[in-house]
C-alpha cells in the first residue's frame, strides 16, 4: 500500500521511519536515511552518555561530602577551622573578608590515606598534611607530586601553551606531627637532601638548585608549639583528645575503651565537645581504622628489614661476595618497585 503524504507534508528522515513505503517509492535516498538515522541515533546515546555521567557525577560528589577521610581532614574541612588553622601557623589574623577555596585531591594514589587538606588563601596555596606515625623524611617527595596534581587543577581552564605568564598561588607545605616517637618543635624537610651523592655535585658559587621544596615540619603534641596550639583552639582541641587517648593506653585500657574515655573526658571538659557529641562513635571507628594501619605499616616494614637481615646473612654463608651481594639487592629492589602497594 503506498502513502500518500499532504500538501503540508515535507518528505523527510522522519515521514520515512513514520511510513516506511515512501522509500520503496524513491521519495528518499535509502542510503542518506541510513546515514540520517545513525546520526539520529548517536545522538540519542551521547544524550544519555551525558545524562548518565551528570547523575553518576553528582552522586560521587554527595558521597564525596559525606565521606570523611580522616578525623583531622573532617575537623579541617570548614573555611573558618582553616582560617583559624592558618592564622595560628602563620602567626597572623587572618581578615574573614579573605576568600578560602578548599582544593584538597579525593583519591590520590601515591598516599596511604586522606589525612591531607589543600587550601588556597590570600594568593596562597596551603598544603598540610597530619602525621601520626614516625616523619617519613619522603614527604617532601609526596608534597611534590600531590602539588603537581593542585596546580594542573588550579589552571585546568587555561591554555599552558599560551606565551602569557599564567599567575599561579604562591606555595606553602606543612606537616603537623602527633605521632609518640621524640620530635623537635620545628624544623624543615628539603627535597634537595633526597638527590643523589649531593657530596660529589656541592654548587659552585653563584649557582643555585634547580629543584627543591621545602616542608615546615611542627610538633602539634600537648606540651610542644603551645602557642599554636592556643591560637588554633580546634587545632588545641584536637591535641588534647589524641593526648587523653594514649594517657588512657599507658594506663592499660584497650584502644577501643581508651577511645570512648578520651571522649567522655573531652565532651566534658567542653574539648570538641559539640563534634564529639554529634560524631563520637564515627570519630572512635575512624581513629581505630587510621592507628590499625599506621601499625600495620610498621609491622611491614619491620618485617622487611629484618627479612633483608637475613638475607644478607645467607648470602654471606653462601659465599657471594660484596658485589654480588649488591647486586641481587639492586635487583631485589626493582622488582619490588613494580609490585603494586598494598591498600587499606
Amino acid at each position: 500500500m503506498l502513502t500518500v503524504l499532504k500538501r503540508k507534508d515535507t518528505i523527510s528522515p522522519g515521514s520515512c521511519r513514520r511510513h516506511p513505503s515512501l522509500l520503496l517509492q524513491g521519495a528518499f535516498s535509502i542510503e542518506n536515511f541510513v546515514k540520517v538515522e545513525l546520526l539520529r541515533a548517536y545522538r540519542v546515546q551521547l544524550k544519555f552518555a551525558e545524562k548518565f555521567l551528570s547523575l553518576k557525577t553528582e552522586a560521587a560528589m554527595n558521597a564525596n561530602r559525606e565521606y570523611k577521610s580522616s578525623v583531622f581532614s573532617w575537623l579541617f574541612s570548614e573555611r573558618e577551622t582553616l582560617r583559624e588553622l592558618y592564622g595560628a601557623l602563620s602567626g597572623t589574623t587572618v581578615d574573614p573578608s579573605i576568600p578560602i577555596t578548599i582544593n584538597t585531591l579525593e583519591g590520590v594514589i601515591f598516599k596511604d590515606r586522606m589525612n591531607d587538606i589543600s587550601f588556597e588563601i590570600d594568593r596562597r596555596l596551603v598544603i598540610v598534611f597530619e602525621h601520626q606515625s614516625t616523619i617519613n623524611e619522603n614527604m617532601p617527595l609526596r608534597i611534590l607530586l600531590y602539588t603537581a596534581r593542585i596546580y594542573e587543577v588550579i589552571i585546568a581552564q587555561r591554555n599552558i601553551y599560551r606565551e602569557k605568564r599564567i599567575p599561579l598561588p604562591y606555595p606553602e607545605f606543612i606537616v603537623l606531627y602527633n605521632g609518640i616517637a621524640p620530635c623537635r618543635d620545628e624544623y624543615m624537610l628539603n627535597l634537595s637532601d633526597a638527590f643523589t651523592d649531593p657530596g660529589e655535585m656541592s654548587l659552585s658559587k653563584g649557582e643555585y638548585l634547580p629543584l627543591e621544596l621545602k616542608v615546615k615540619v611542627y610538633n602539634i603534641n600537648s606540651g610542644h608549639n603551645e602557642e599554636i596550639l592556643r591560637r588554633s583552639k580546634t587545632l588545641g582541641d584536637y591535641s588534647y583528645f589524641i593526648a587523653a587517648v594514649r594517657k588512657y593506653e599507658r594506663e592499660g585500657k584497650g584502644r577501643d575503651q581508651a577511645m570512648g574515655l578520651a571522649v567522655k573526658e573531652c565532651i566534658g571538659k567542653g574539648v570538641l565537645k559539640e563534634f564529639l557529641e554529634r560524631h563520637g562513635t564515627e570519630v572512635v571507628n575512624m581513629l581505630i581504622s587510621e592507628w590499625n594501619w599506621d601499625e600495620a605499616l610498621e609491622v611491614r616494614e619491620e618485617e622487611g628489614r629484618t627479612e633483608g637481615q637475613n638475607g644478607v646473612l645467607e648470602l654471606v654463608r653462601q659465599g657471594f661476595s660484596v658485589e654480588q651481594i649488591e647486586a641481587k639487592l639492586a635487583a631485589g629492589r626493582t622488582e619490588a618497585a613494580g609490585k603494586p602497594v598494598p591498600r587499606r
